[in-house]
């Protein structure tokens, strides 16, 4: 990215991977390559990210199994929160559970209600391997929890329980963007 300019401005809006890809179920790599090919990655996802009008995006979920995720993400307050992490580590999830309505841009139109700590805290490197620390309260601390899921192989879908469970399995089998692959935690 240059310096001062727009995340995502002059990246390209690559296509998003569906629940059903396998890249979704696995564990990304970690990144020990912080050149211009990350850089291209990053832009590449905020641009994605802004074209799918979502808060944040995995690398997986444009098809990169690599540990890196971008966010424009508000908190509770109306903080906004703008960045990107390589190789994140999720440091701390405390404070509060709380159920709040979750959706996923590899889920599209499809959002359940998923419990998450109302805090967190994410440690890890920005695209020039500068060390960086992360801390989110509220929606912004679901958005931390959500993208080191992703990185870890699980979605936000595999966090729901009981009824809410049923009914979004229900939403994912008529779908007309499921594959009909989807039966973790089924």
């Amino acid at each position: 990215m240059r310096h001062g300019s727009i995340p995502g401005a002059h990246g390209h809006v690559r296509p998003l991977t569906l629940l059903g890809d396998p890249v979704l179920r696995e564990p990304c790599r970690q990144v020990t390559d912080f050149g211009p090919e990350l850089a291209r990655l990053v832009e590449d996802m905020f641009a994605t990210m802004y074209a799918a009008q979502g808060v944040g995006l995995a690398a997986n979920q444009v098809g990169e199994p690599l540990s890196v995720f971008v966010y424009d993400c508000p908190d509770d307050e109306d903080v906004r929160h703008v960045g990107h992490v390589v190789n994140p580590r999720l440091v701390a999830a405390d404070g509060i559970v709380l159920r709040g309505p979750e959706g996923c841009l590899s889920l599209p139109g499809l959002e359940a209600g998923t419990e998450r700590h109302d805090h967190a805290v994410v440690e890890g490197h920005t695209m020039t391997g500068d060390r960086v620390r992360i801390h989110g309260t509220g929606f912004f601390a679901r958005c931390l929890q959500h993208e080191c899921d992703h990185l870890a192989g699980t979605v936000y879908a595999d966090r729901v329980e009981g009824w809410r469970k049923r009914r979004l399995l229900r939403q994912v089998a008529r779908a007309p963007w499921n594959r009909g692959s989807w039966n973790r935690g089924s």
